[in-house]
């Protein structure tokens, strides 16, 4: 027997890393959060089906009774088959009313919950997954496992339903048709047991290319005019044809082999429809059937292949549900990030640094090793390195992103505001902490301390390098950073960021933007993303070239708004000589 089972999974779910168990476990765990939507097609379908054999009941009634067979008014029996088909009206528009009221709503449910469970997950540093692959799978693949679940496995439940209560009631009336008319099903499975293995295999193939294509589109409408200046429209072009060119050949060589089997099926189910209409003429014939009885035969023999048909429909279903369940699968792969309520600390606050090591991959030279530094409460520190020394590492260590693998990271509450002195530290992160001029404080930590992890971002003020304004308002850019920030708040951050200009603007803080703050210049967004981060309650602000596009006197003016309030900790990630004049304390990352 478990020779058997395990000959059953290789054949369903071949060449993937998850077993028909797990996937299975999965979809069930899935679905419970579906429950209402899937329990109301099951009920609309079962109803219908209830519908679709009193129809067959009717309609011999109708018959029998025009050709006098049976006693009764035809007028009756037409009325009775008109209350039927309303009924079954009815069952049509409440079937696609849930499809296209709950089932958007479940789609957006679980778009919501995966995208969540994927911003909760861990940074890896270097992702491993294409953006736009990973948008292709919060699309593509929750559609396919929600229609899957809500609408495909209860209208399988129908179908079985219709299939059982046509064969019984064809039973009643006629035992060896209804068998003969069910010997199709034995030929059914053993196709399907080939048909599913194959189908499985193409169908992941196509996915795959078809993940490409957007994760090549997404890339390209990102760097586009990175590819106009460059003038590459035509590499990208030929690479998008290429791409395409392989989709195309492996939807092809799918969709042969499903034509091939549906053709091999559907031949014996006509076969098994003319046996069945030749055998109710045999007996019409010899007079030992009705009329009535023979289009009742028909229209059982119907709805007994009907739902073969639907069955055999269902395989490609499945096959697909298995890949794009495997494809979410690999997301919750992640591990998520220490959860709960957010841990703020009083101002100002100081992060220590105590013999952190850091590598993204053991085959990787190390980025931090055995690093030791203390940014006290209330200190101002300029952090300078060349291209590829350590600095984007250090911010995702600061920020949580990241957790160092061997020493600890610590934030604490502490006095600041002292007399700011210049001091210059050198700190060689790739091989050893050099400790130079007092590099390394010694200073106690307070009491109120804990290792740093990412329930402490809410400390965290970071202005990240680059546009990072998003599509929609200004209110909303800003908002980001306080969803309940007022706009006196935000007029506030404003001011305190230089970016004065947004009360010249029309439509003021409701003034619209289009990708990356389209219609400002690099200097305004830099402005406009710094006062969204000022809103933030955080007595750390960490800025990673934030004042890059700025002039000189805008900078300056700027500094001075920021350093203003001694109780912020204050870290530059910057080449600028005016930041670094700013700043009491200077590490060299060699």
């Amino acid at each position: 027997m478990s020779s058997q089972r395990t000959s059953f999974i290789h054949w369903l779910n071949p060449e993937s890393k998850y077993s028909a168990l797990q996937i299975f476990r999965w979809l069930w765990k899935v679905w419970k959060g579906h429950r209402l939507q899937a329990t109301l097609n099951a009920c609309i379908g079962l109803t219908g089906v209830g519908f679709s054999l009193t129809m067959v009941w009717a309609m011999k009634r109708a018959i029998d009774t025009a050709t006098g067979v049976r006693e009764g008014s035809v007028y009756t029996a037409v009325g009775v088959m008109a209350a039927i088909t309303l009924c079954e009206f009815a069952v049509g528009i409440s079937r696609v009313w849930v499809k296209n009221i709950l089932g958007v709503k479940a789609r957006n449910r679980m778009q919501q919950l995966t995208l969540a469970r994927l911003l909760r997950s861990e940074w890896r540093g270097r992702e491993a997954m294409h953006s736009g692959d990973v948008i292709n799978r919060l699309e593509t693949d929750v559609n396919r496992v929600v229609e899957f679940l809500t609408e495909t496995m209860p209208s399988t439940l129908s179908t079985v339903a219709l299939f059982i209560g046509a064969f019984v009631y064809l039973l009643q009336m006629d035992e060896w048709l209804a068998i003969i008319t069910v010997g199709i099903l034995p030929l059914f499975i053993l196709v399907s047991r080939f048909y599913v293995a194959k189908m499985r295999q193409l169908s992941r193939k196509v996915r795959e290319s078809d993940s490409f294509i957007q994760s090549l589109l997404t890339e390209t409408m990102h760097h586009r005019m990175l590819i106009k200046t460059m003038e590459a429209d035509g590499q990208m072009l030929d690479r998008l044809e290429d791409t395409q060119s392989e989709l195309r050949e492996r939807v092809k060589k799918r969709t042969a082999f499903s034509v091939a089997s549906h053709l091999f099926l559907n031949t014996g189910f006509s076969l098994g429809y003319l046996i069945a209409f030749l055998w109710g003429l045999i007996r019409l014939h010899a007079g030992t059937i009705t009329f009535g009885a023979m289009t009742a035969f028909l229209q059982l023999v119907y709805r007994i292949q009907g739902p073969a048909r639907d069955l055999t429909r269902l395989a490609p279903a499945f096959v697909s549900v298995l890949t794009s369940a495997e494809r979410l699968m690999e997301l919750e792969e992640i591990p998520e990030e220490q959860q709960g309520e957010a841990l703020m600390m009083a101002a100002p606050c100081g992060v220590r640094f105590t013999d952190v090591s850091y590598r993204y991959t053991p085959q990787q030279r190390p980025i931090v090793v055995h690093a030791n530094y203390d940014f006290t409460p209330g200190s101002c520190t300029a952090i300078l390195g060349e291209t590829g020394a350590g600095k984007t590492t250090l911010i995702r260590l600061l920020l949580a992103l990241i957790r160092p693998q061997e020493g600890e990271i610590t934030i604490y509450s502490g006095e600041g505001g002292e007399d700011r002195e210049c001091r210059v530290e050198s700190v060689e992160f790739a091989t050893a902490v050099e400790e130079a001029n007092g590099a390394v404080a010694n200073s106690p930590l307070s009491t109120l301390h804990s290792p740093l992890s990412s329930l402490h971002r809410c400390n965290f003020v970071y202005v990240p390098q680059g546009n990072t304004l998003l599509s929609g308002t200004l209110r909303d850019n800003l908002r980001i950073g306080a969803p309940d920030a007022t706009d006196a708040q935000m007029h506030e951050a404003l001011r305190l960021a230089c970016a004065d200009f947004v009360s010249e603007l029309p439509d003021g803080l409701d003034t619209k933007f289009a990708e990356q703050g389209g219609g400002l210049s690099e200097g305004q967004a830099q402005r406009i993303a710094i006062a969204r981060a000022l809103l933030r309650p955080g007595s750390i602000i960490l800025l990673d070239e934030a004042t890059s596009a700025l002039d000189a006197d805008t900078e300056r003016q700027l500094l001075d708004n920021i350093l203003r309030d001694q109780r912020k900790t204050v870290i530059f990630v910057t080449h600028r000589q005016a930041v670094i004049e700013y700043c009491d304390r200077v590490i060299r990352i060699d």
